[in-house]
């Protein structure tokens, strides 16, 4: 295990599960990234197979503060309510427990939006960003994160907003985009509409943009036409592993 870094982070994903040590001097993971597939039945049994995998791969020590990013809203100490990329066995579950008894030591478990979103806070395109960020990533849905003055404010679902019917994330995420072969002018007067929605709820001071195709911000965020300050993350894929890491960190006992 690498010295350099204060924490691990493991972000689990519907297809994939990644992990990385991570160097919080630099905001960075600090040896590159591993990737195990998620089980194909991927029940809290099987997903905590691979985290313990995961973890004996790169040897992390005891004393090491472990996070995780889990697709699903985390409420500590409290069954899960809600599932949509993961096995459904999983309703009922309290997440953080169950990972824990499943490796053998605590880890740490925050929502992947809000994993990203503080990583980008702490690390990325929002550092030394006073008031209120809301952070999004845009892919098969859409993610959100809400921070203020630093702080987290879990759990929000901004992808679930009504948006001309129906939740905003079948209008307006990336995956969209991809199923009705949009181009990027026309996703971007649909990002217009919603991340209007979201000022008028919100005022919020600045919206970061992450997930896979804040790569190719430059075609589409330029003509996103709202008021409120809108930057692409800087992070990308390495977010959820730095978040969940900086969260295990400032939550550890």
């Amino acid at each position: 295990m690498i010295e350099t870094a204060q924490a691990f982070g493991i972000d689990i994903g519907g297809s994939g599960i990644k992990g990385a040590p991570v160097d919080m001097n630099i905001g960075d993971i600090a040896e590159p990234r591993q990737k195990i597939l998620t089980p194909e039945v991927s029940t809290p049994d099987a997903v905590g197979k691979v985290v313990k995998e995961m973890l004996d791969r790169f040897e992390v020590p005891d004393s090491m503060p472990v996070g995780i990013a889990f697709p699903a809203p985390i409420r500590p100490g409290k069954a899960l309510n809600f599932m949509a990329n993961l096995d459904k066995s999983w309703l009922g579950v309290d997440v953080q427990k169950a990972l824990s008894e499943s490796v053998g030591r605590h880890v740490d478990v925050v929502n992947d939006a809000d994993a990203a979103g503080l990583a980008e806070v702490q690390f990325g395109a929002a550092k030394g960003e006073n008031g209120f960020v809301i952070a999004t990533t845009l892919g098969t849905g859409i993610g959100s994160a809400m921070i203020y003055n630093g702080v987290l404010i879990p759990n929000s679902e901004l992808g679930h907003l009504t948006l001309r019917g129906d939740d905003a994330e079948h209008y307006a995420a990336a995956s969209v985009r991809e199923n009705q072969n949009l181009g990027y002018k026309k996703w971007a007067k649909r990002l217009t509409r919603y991340y209007h929605m979201l000022e008028t709820y919100f005022n919020p001071d600045l919206f970061v943009v992450g997930g896979g195709v804040s790569r190719m911000s430059d075609r589409f965020i330029p003509q996103i036409e709202i008021e409120t300050p809108i930057v692409p993350a800087k992070l990308r894929n390495q977010a959820g592993i730095v978040g969940a890491a900086y969260h295990a960190m400032i939550h550890q006992d």
